[in-house]
Protein backbone atom coordinates (compact mmCIF):
# COMPACT_ATOMS: atom_id res chain seq x y z
CA UNK A 1 0.00 0.00 0.00
CA UNK A 2 1.27 3.05 -1.31
CA UNK A 3 0.66 6.67 0.89
CA UNK A 4 -2.92 5.12 1.68
CA UNK A 5 -3.71 3.60 -1.46
CA UNK A 6 -4.13 -0.35 -2.22
CA UNK A 7 -1.28 -1.57 -4.91
CA UNK A 8 -2.38 -4.71 -6.93
CA UNK A 9 0.44 -6.04 -8.04
CA UNK A 10 3.37 -4.99 -5.28
CA UNK A 11 3.54 -5.61 -1.65
CA UNK A 12 4.10 -3.16 0.86
CA UNK A 13 7.70 -1.51 1.63
CA UNK A 14 7.68 -2.68 5.03
CA UNK A 15 10.48 -0.51 5.97
CA UNK A 16 8.88 2.66 5.14
CA UNK A 17 5.18 2.20 4.99
CA UNK A 18 3.42 3.90 8.26
CA UNK A 19 2.90 1.47 10.72
CA UNK A 20 -1.49 1.72 10.17
CA UNK A 21 -0.42 1.22 6.46
CA UNK A 22 1.60 -1.72 7.25
CA UNK A 23 -1.20 -3.20 9.92
CA UNK A 24 -3.91 -2.82 7.14
CA UNK A 25 -1.75 -4.95 4.04
CA UNK A 26 -0.91 -7.68 6.74
CA UNK A 27 -5.23 -7.55 7.65
CA UNK A 28 -5.55 -7.87 3.98
CA UNK A 29 -3.63 -10.94 3.39
CA UNK A 30 -4.88 -12.58 6.16
CA UNK A 31 -8.43 -12.19 6.35
CA UNK A 32 -8.46 -12.54 2.33
CA UNK A 33 -6.63 -16.20 2.97
CA UNK A 34 -8.46 -17.64 6.15
CA UNK A 35 -11.92 -15.50 6.30
CA UNK A 36 -13.07 -12.94 9.22
CA UNK A 37 -13.51 -15.44 12.10
CA UNK A 38 -10.50 -17.84 11.78
CA UNK A 39 -8.09 -15.37 11.24
CA UNK A 40 -5.97 -14.31 14.34
CA UNK A 41 -4.40 -11.19 15.49
CA UNK A 42 -1.08 -12.30 16.01
CA UNK A 43 -1.14 -13.86 12.26
CA UNK A 44 -1.86 -9.79 11.17
CA UNK A 45 1.12 -8.96 13.99
CA UNK A 46 3.47 -11.45 12.51
CA UNK A 47 2.75 -10.09 8.82
CA UNK A 48 2.94 -6.89 9.40
CA UNK A 49 5.83 -6.79 11.25
CA UNK A 50 4.67 -4.77 14.45
CA UNK A 51 3.53 -5.61 17.93
CA UNK A 52 0.29 -6.41 19.18
CA UNK A 53 -0.01 -2.96 20.92
CA UNK A 54 0.67 -1.43 18.36
CA UNK A 55 -2.44 -2.61 16.28
CA UNK A 56 -4.17 -2.06 19.25
CA UNK A 57 -3.68 1.14 19.14
CA UNK A 58 -4.61 1.96 16.03
CA UNK A 59 -7.83 -0.64 16.06
CA UNK A 60 -8.98 -2.00 19.31
CA UNK A 61 -10.31 -4.85 18.05
CA UNK A 62 -10.75 -6.97 15.16
CA UNK A 63 -13.65 -5.61 13.89
CA UNK A 64 -12.53 -2.49 13.55
CA UNK A 65 -9.56 -3.39 11.48
CA UNK A 66 -11.72 -5.42 9.24
CA UNK A 67 -14.28 -2.32 8.65
CA UNK A 68 -11.16 -0.31 8.52
CA UNK A 69 -10.05 -2.35 5.54
CA UNK A 70 -13.75 -2.61 3.85
CA UNK A 71 -14.12 1.67 4.27
CA UNK A 72 -10.44 1.72 2.59
CA UNK A 73 -11.41 -0.25 -0.32
CA UNK A 74 -14.69 1.83 -0.85
CA UNK A 75 -12.66 5.07 -1.10
CA UNK A 76 -10.64 3.86 -3.73
CA UNK A 77 -13.32 2.60 -5.67
CA UNK A 78 -14.81 5.63 -5.39
CA UNK A 79 -11.46 7.89 -6.29
CA UNK A 80 -11.21 5.83 -9.43
CA UNK A 81 -14.69 5.89 -10.74
CA UNK A 82 -15.02 9.56 -10.03
CA UNK A 83 -11.44 10.48 -11.56
CA UNK A 84 -12.62 7.78 -14.92
CA UNK A 85 -15.54 9.96 -15.39
CA UNK A 86 -14.31 13.44 -15.19
CA UNK A 87 -13.40 14.09 -18.81
CA UNK A 88 -16.43 11.96 -19.68
CA UNK A 89 -19.70 13.93 -21.30
CA UNK A 90 -22.81 13.76 -19.21
CA UNK A 91 -25.07 10.66 -19.34
CA UNK A 92 -24.76 7.51 -20.56
CA UNK A 93 -20.67 8.35 -21.38
CA UNK A 94 -20.66 8.61 -17.68
CA UNK A 95 -22.94 5.96 -17.32
CA UNK A 96 -20.93 3.59 -19.19
CA UNK A 97 -17.48 4.26 -17.73
CA UNK A 98 -18.33 4.02 -14.17
CA UNK A 99 -19.97 0.76 -14.78
CA UNK A 100 -16.52 -0.38 -16.54
CA UNK A 101 -14.84 1.27 -13.81
CA UNK A 102 -16.42 -0.80 -10.92
CA UNK A 103 -15.92 -3.90 -12.82
CA UNK A 104 -12.41 -2.89 -13.32
CA UNK A 105 -11.33 -2.03 -9.82
CA UNK A 106 -12.61 -5.20 -8.48
CA UNK A 107 -10.68 -6.65 -11.35
CA UNK A 108 -7.13 -5.20 -10.62
CA UNK A 109 -7.75 -5.59 -6.37
CA UNK A 110 -9.11 -9.14 -6.11
CA UNK A 111 -8.18 -9.48 -2.62
CA UNK A 112 -10.06 -6.35 -1.17
CA UNK A 113 -12.76 -7.29 -3.82
CA UNK A 114 -13.09 -11.08 -1.86
CA UNK A 115 -12.95 -9.25 1.93
CA UNK A 116 -16.12 -6.73 0.83
CA UNK A 117 -18.01 -8.96 -0.84
CA UNK A 118 -17.41 -12.65 0.04
CA UNK A 119 -15.80 -12.40 3.66
CA UNK A 120 -17.80 -9.88 5.38
CA UNK A 121 -21.08 -11.91 4.58
CA UNK A 122 -22.90 -12.88 7.47
CA UNK A 123 -21.02 -11.46 10.14
CA UNK A 124 -23.11 -9.40 11.85
CA UNK A 125 -25.65 -6.55 11.62
CA UNK A 126 -22.07 -3.97 11.97
CA UNK A 127 -21.02 -5.72 8.65
CA UNK A 128 -24.03 -5.76 7.10
CA UNK A 129 -24.68 -1.92 7.79
CA UNK A 130 -21.34 -1.29 6.52
CA UNK A 131 -21.58 -3.27 3.07
CA UNK A 132 -25.48 -1.54 2.49
CA UNK A 133 -24.30 1.57 2.62
CA UNK A 134 -20.97 0.74 0.21
CA UNK A 135 -23.58 -0.72 -2.03
CA UNK A 136 -25.59 2.82 -1.46
CA UNK A 137 -23.15 4.72 -1.94
CA UNK A 138 -22.06 3.44 -5.18
CA UNK A 139 -25.67 2.87 -6.61
CA UNK A 140 -26.31 6.61 -6.18
CA UNK A 141 -23.25 7.83 -8.34
CA UNK A 142 -24.92 5.45 -11.29
CA UNK A 143 -28.43 7.19 -10.33
CA UNK A 144 -27.17 10.54 -10.54
CA UNK A 145 -25.58 10.00 -14.13
CA UNK A 146 -28.70 8.02 -14.89
CA UNK A 147 -30.39 10.81 -14.60
CA UNK A 148 -28.38 13.03 -16.29
CA UNK A 149 -28.85 11.19 -19.47
CA UNK A 150 -32.49 10.84 -19.10
CA UNK A 151 -32.75 14.95 -19.00
CA UNK A 152 -30.65 14.61 -21.79
CA UNK A 153 -33.16 12.81 -23.91
CA UNK A 154 -30.36 9.57 -24.31
CA UNK A 155 -33.03 7.33 -22.47
CA UNK A 156 -36.40 7.26 -21.40
CA UNK A 157 -37.37 8.14 -17.68
CA UNK A 158 -36.60 5.40 -15.97
CA UNK A 159 -36.82 4.48 -12.09
CA UNK A 160 -33.09 5.29 -11.28
CA UNK A 161 -33.01 4.24 -8.02
CA UNK A 162 -34.05 0.76 -8.58
CA UNK A 163 -32.20 0.61 -11.71
CA UNK A 164 -28.84 1.42 -10.39
CA UNK A 165 -29.51 -1.09 -7.07
CA UNK A 166 -30.02 -3.75 -9.66
CA UNK A 167 -27.30 -2.76 -11.43
CA UNK A 168 -25.00 -3.01 -8.31
CA UNK A 169 -26.13 -6.56 -8.01
CA UNK A 170 -25.13 -7.71 -10.73
CA UNK A 171 -22.12 -6.23 -10.80
CA UNK A 172 -21.32 -8.15 -7.23
CA UNK A 173 -23.03 -11.39 -7.99
CA UNK A 174 -20.28 -11.99 -11.03
CA UNK A 175 -17.52 -10.23 -9.37
CA UNK A 176 -18.24 -12.78 -6.25
CA UNK A 177 -18.50 -16.03 -8.54
CA UNK A 178 -14.90 -14.60 -10.04
CA UNK A 179 -12.89 -14.44 -6.96
CA UNK A 180 -14.42 -17.33 -5.76
CA UNK A 181 -14.14 -19.77 -8.82
CA UNK A 182 -11.94 -17.56 -11.06
CA UNK A 183 -14.51 -17.52 -13.66
CA UNK A 184 -16.13 -15.90 -15.74
CA UNK A 185 -12.91 -14.07 -16.27
CA UNK A 186 -13.09 -9.88 -15.73
CA UNK A 187 -12.62 -9.65 -19.70
CA UNK A 188 -15.60 -11.90 -20.11
CA UNK A 189 -17.70 -10.07 -17.09
CA UNK A 190 -17.37 -6.41 -18.71
CA UNK A 191 -17.69 -7.45 -22.39
CA UNK A 192 -21.25 -9.02 -21.68
CA UNK A 193 -22.75 -7.27 -18.51
CA UNK A 194 -21.99 -3.61 -19.72
CA UNK A 195 -23.57 -3.72 -22.81
CA UNK A 196 -26.60 -5.83 -21.62
CA UNK A 197 -27.23 -3.26 -18.94
CA UNK A 198 -27.00 -0.19 -21.41
CA UNK A 199 -29.47 -2.02 -22.99
CA UNK A 200 -31.51 -2.39 -19.84
CA UNK A 201 -32.90 1.07 -19.96
CA UNK A 202 -32.74 1.29 -24.11
CA UNK A 203 -29.40 2.67 -24.90
CA UNK A 204 -27.64 0.96 -27.41
CA UNK A 205 -23.80 1.55 -27.37
CA UNK A 206 -22.37 3.14 -30.37
CA UNK A 207 -20.16 0.16 -32.08
CA UNK A 208 -16.79 2.77 -31.82
CA UNK A 209 -17.64 2.99 -28.27
CA UNK A 210 -18.31 -1.16 -27.45
CA UNK A 211 -15.43 -2.05 -29.89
Amino acid sequence: MANGDLTPTQPADLSAAPTRERILDAALEVFADKGFHAARMDEIVDQSKTSKGAIYFHFPNKERLFLALVDQFADLLERRVLDAIRPQNAGMDRVRVAVETCLDTFSKYRRPAKVLLVQAVGLGAAFEEKRSAINDRFASLIAIYLDEAVRLGEIAPVDVEVISLAWMGAIYALVIRWVTTGEPTPNRIVAALVPALLRSVGYEQPRREAA
